[in-house]
């Protein structure tokens, strides 16, 4: 039996990237113009679901085929600490992937000396690298780093382009370090204000999205045919369409779509898998990134939203949304920015809002309001 190609799982790497093309030119260029170059210093940002940990997964493999230390975490509280200590083990860890928001704060100081530490122990590591090569940590969930280690890391970075400039050294052959970030727009949005974390406004900022249609019907017919299946253009373009280029949609698509054929015994995709497979993979989406999203917001978010849905395809105007919740203006108001800056809704025009989030509003109609 031919063995599924696609891969929804979060942060497995798909067997085909695309769409990213872009990013993974700016990092590979940065690793390779040597010291200083912009694609070092990286900030990827996205909503749920996107794809953020994959990409942030291919850097690392990328950093690694050209002889860099990879060393990746999550970013809660005691990062710096933890990235000392792989560090001092000479080997790179990956901590466990359950993230949650930092609790406590050190002081300045305490930044500081943590900054410092690590300087120490990247250096040391540096010369044991060959020349032009270095040190990347891929931090993961940023929007839960505190701001004192993240200041600590800005005082690292540049300390260590200084330490190497002090070398004498060509940029092309002094070892480097390379910082890449990636997490949620709102929560690194309050980062880049904060005046201790300045160096991340100057990081290569990637924000990413939808992939366009016609790549996501390419990736299918060539994804299906390397795996020992068939599927033809107008089938992969219902497909593409299915999926609305989501990066996570398109992965449950084609595995359902795919699952459906091989029950069937086939060794072609039909029109019949593709919408088998859309239904499975619209009632996983729901539990993997809708249900998470509304039931993290606030009461009175989930209030907002719901009124949202029940417009189902088209813009919600904000006076309904009040009407419908016999609410103030200003709460409307509140709640609206709210919304805006976390990336869950959007303004479409002069009093009208609409969702960002892929079948947010279906989840609401079937799965909350439903059962009202």
């Amino acid at each position: 039996m031919n063995p599924n190609p696609f891969k929804p799982t979060a942060g497995k790497r798909p067997p085909i990237l695309i769409g990213r093309e872009s990013v993974i030119e700016d990092f590979e260029e940065g690793l390779d113009n040597g010291a200083g170059a912009p694609g070092r210093l990286m900030l990827i940002t996205g909503n749920r679901g996107c794809g953020k940990t994959v990409l942030l997964r291919e850097l690392q493999r990328l950093a690694s085929e050209r002889g860099w230390a990879v060393v990746s975490d999550s970013a809660s509280l005691g990062l710096c600490d933890r990235l000392a200590d792989a560090l001092r083990s000479n080997k790179p860890v990956v901590t466990s992937m359950e993230f949650g928001p930092s609790f406590g704060r050190m002081s300045v100081e305490a930044a500081r000396a943590k900054g410092e530490t690590l300087r120490g122990l990247v250096n040391e590591r540096l010369k044991k690298l060959g020349p032009g090569k270095g040190i990347l940590f891929a931090i993961d969930e940023a929007q839960s780093a505190s701001i004192e280690e993240l200041a600590a890391l800005a005082v690292l970075y540049q300390q260590v382009l200084g330490d190497q400039d002090a070398t004498g050294l060509p940029d092309s052959d002094q070892r480097g370090l390379a910082l890449a970030f990636a997490g949620l727009p709102s929560m690194v949005d309050d980062l880049l204000e904060e005046p201790s974390v300045t160096f991340l406004r100057r990081a290569q900022q990637r924000t990413l999205g939808a992939i366009s249609l016609p790549k996501v019907r390419d990736s299918y017919i060539q994804t299906v045919k390397d795996a020992g299946l068939y599927v033809d253009a107008e089938t992969a373009d219902l497909a593409a369409r299915k999926s609305m280029g989501h990066p996570y949609m398109v992965q449950l698509v084609g595995y359902y779509m795919w699952r459906s054929a091989v029950r069937r015994g086939s060794q072609v995709i039909e029109r019949r898998d593709v919408e088998n497979g859309h239904a499975d993979a619209v009632s996983e989406f729901y539990e993997a990134v809708d249900a998470p999203l509304y039931y993290g917001l606030r009461s009175p978010q989930r209030l907002f939203i719901e009124a949202m849905a029940v417009d189902e395809d088209k813009p919600t105007r904000t006076a309904d949304i009040i009407e419908r919740c016999d609410r103030t203006q200003s709460w409307a108001s509140k709640y609206r920015a709210s919304l805006i800056r976390e990336r869950v809704i959007e303004a479409a025009g002069y009093g009208l809002v609409r969702f960002t989030v892929p079948m947010l509003g279906e989840y609401i109609r079937d799965r909350v309001l439903w059962h009202e």
